[in-house]
């Protein structure tokens, strides 16, 4: 009996430890053709495209393709430390924490790392195995890609409205004008509508939005203008 249990736990353990490498092959294979190819579609548009009935509006274009003020604007609004942390920014989490502890809600903490791991393969939502999943592939991401590839992955898949993915989309959609055009106001615009697109609107913002805008603005202008993301 003892011999029949000892067996049965070795082989428990031979298939967990077979899952979980195959687990970790296939989050590669997902994750390392993406350095180099731009990513054929994205869960966020997957879940966009099914509840619509129609397929988004995103189209990839090069970083060297999008405006400098447009890719500051987005690390000043969504993520200052981006070119310093290594996927998690432990201040922020840390902030998030203590403002938690003095009565306010828990806010959100997440990188543009994490966001594009997000964005690309999860869906949204708080709950435990899904924020596992999300630091598995951003630290495979931070990892495998580099930062300017991360951000550029970005910028051609967060959700600008609804139907509308990616600057270069957005550019088009609300400026009439490709994403290397864009000027700091107008890269400003659009990343303020980032933490809610379905919500904000870039076409009809209001006051909020505005002062978000501004905000983004200052901070673009603090953080010392596109040179900040000189040395991704």
């Amino acid at each position: 009996m003892k011999k029949r249990k000892t067996g049965f736990i070795r082989r428990l353990f031979r298939w967990f430890s077979l899952a979980l490498v195959g687990c970790c092959l296939l989050s590669l294979l997902l994750v390392v053709p993406l350095r180099w190819l731009p990513p054929p579609i994205t869960s966020f548009i997957v879940q966009a495209w099914v509840e619509d009935g129609q397929r988004p509006d995103q189209r990839w274009v090069e970083f060297g393709q999008i405006s400098p003020q447009m890719a500051l604007a987005v690390v000043a609004a969504e993520d200052q430390r981006f070119p310093q942390h290594r996927g998690f920014d432990t201040l922020e989490i840390r902030r998030a924490l203590e403002a938690h502890r003095d009565g306010r809600p828990l806010r959100g903490a997440s990188t543009i790392s994490q966001q594009t791991a997000k964005n690309l393969y999860l869906w949204p939502g708080r709950q435990l195995p899904r924020k596992v999943l999300e630091a598995w592939f951003t630290l495979l991401i931070e990892t495998t890609w580099g930062k300017q590839r991360i951000l550029e992955v970005y910028l051609n898949i967060a959700q600008f409205g609804e139907g509308v993915f990616g600057v270069e989309a957005a550019s088009q959609h609300f400026f009439g004008k490709p994403a290397m055009e864009l000027s700091a106001a107008e890269a400003a615009l659009l990343a303020a509508v980032l933490p809610a697109p379905t919500r904000f609107s870039v076409s009809d913002p209001s006051a909020h939005t505005l002062e978000r805008q501004r905000w983004i603005l200052r901070q673009m202008t603090q953080l010392g203008g596109p040179a900040y993301l000189r040395d991704l």
